[in-house]
């Protein structure tokens, strides 16, 4: 009976000790951490300054296209000593807003954005000029009622990607000695720059051409789900009429290629593709030959994008539209050289 008592008793003495060593354990991990954290904000004293602060809002990751635009602007944010703070607005205008909103509030040197559509933000704008913060465009245009409020547009020429892919058309059409060409066209976000642009390259370039007819326009939102999907409603409705598919984007191509395929017909054959972007996925089905042609839009934005925003930092003038160099691919050319695309 005594040895049970005396059991008794020491069993909460043995779990005293259990909870104070752990206690001795947790402090002296806390320690190492606190150390860790000390150290660290003292290798950063002697860190350079970022040279620019800069604010980017991007309006998504919906593509390849996409996301090699954002990767690129953060690896050239490192090579040019430009502190970024970026932030994704998956695809909804009033994320967007609300970060160019917290990068004012932050003071923020320069602010820059992708636009998801082009109207919508003389407001929010209007408190970065208030606030004296310069902002960049990039990619994508927007439309406000007063001037001034944007510094500089750094993007494609979406006209002319449409004039492009119209040109390629019509000699295509030549070669073939077609007399009457059925079009659909699967178009990118509504009343989004580049969706409005190409469209109206490509239209006013075959406008002209009496053997060219555009037999619907649909919005695939520059979504591959999308692309699919209004593709899939093409083919009920028109079936063997289409002869082209004109596609604002890569992405939006690349899913309606599928349901051609799956409606029995062979992409780059019986229903002649035309797309937008050039991304490694679509050129490589381009070498294939299920898709004819490719208009470049580079994502590779990242280094003038830094160059403008020191510049604007230093007081300096820029070009309020800077383009990029951009070209074709297709059919007509050996493509076998041709260089990884990066994105």
């Amino acid at each position: 009976m005594n040895n049970v008592k005396k059991r008794i008793r020491h069993v909460p003495g043995a779990r005293g000790m259990k909870y104070k060593r752990k206690i001795r354990i947790l402090v002296t991990v806390c320690m190492f951490l606190i150390t860790g954290l000390l150290s660290g904000c003292g290798a950063k004293e002697g860190a350079e300054e970022p040279k620019v602060l800069l604010g980017f809002s991007q309006l998504g990751s919906e593509s390849a296209w996409r996301i090699g635009n954002t990767r690129d602007i953060e690896k050239k944010a490192g090579e040019y000593g430009v502190g970024l703070m970026l932030e994704n607005a998956n695809q909804k205008q009033e994320n967007q807003i609300a970060a160019i909103r917290r990068f004012i509030a932050y003071k923020v040197d320069i602010i820059a954005f992708s636009p998801i559509v082009e109207e919508g933000w003389d407001n929010v704008l209007r408190e970065a000029k208030e606030a004296g913060i310069p902002v960049i465009l990039v990619d994508r245009d927007i439309s406000t009622k007063e001037s001034g409020l944007t510094t500089c547009l750094i993007g494609a020429d979406f006209y002319k990607e449409g004039v492009m892919a119209a040109e390629y058309l019509i000699r295509k059409t030549d070669a073939l000695g077609l007399d009457h060409v059925k079009i659909v066209e699967i178009t990118g976000t509504e009343d989004s720059t580049p969706m409005r642009k190409r469209q109206a390259g490509f239209m006013d370039t075959i406008r002209s051409d009496s053997r060219m007819e555009v037999i619907s326009s649909v919005n695939g939102d520059f979504l591959k789900s999308r692309g699919a999907e209004c593709m899939r409603q093409l083919l009920e409705t028109y079936g063997s009429d289409i002869d082209v598919v004109y596609s604002h984007n890569d992405e939006m191509t690349l899913g309606a290629l599928s349901e051609i395929e799956a409606a029995g017909y062979q992409p780059g054959k019986d229903i002649m593709i035309i797309s937008i972007d050039g991304g490694q996925d679509a050129i490589n089905v381009l070498k294939e030959g299920k898709i004819n042609c490719i208009v470049e839009c580079t994502p590779m934005l990242g280094s003038t994008l830094m160059e403008t925003a020191l510049k604007l930092k230093n007081g300096e003038q820029v070009d309020p539209l800077i383009h990029p160099e951009e070209k074709y691919f297709s059919d007509e050319m050996d493509l076998s050289n041709l260089e990884p695309r990066g994105y």
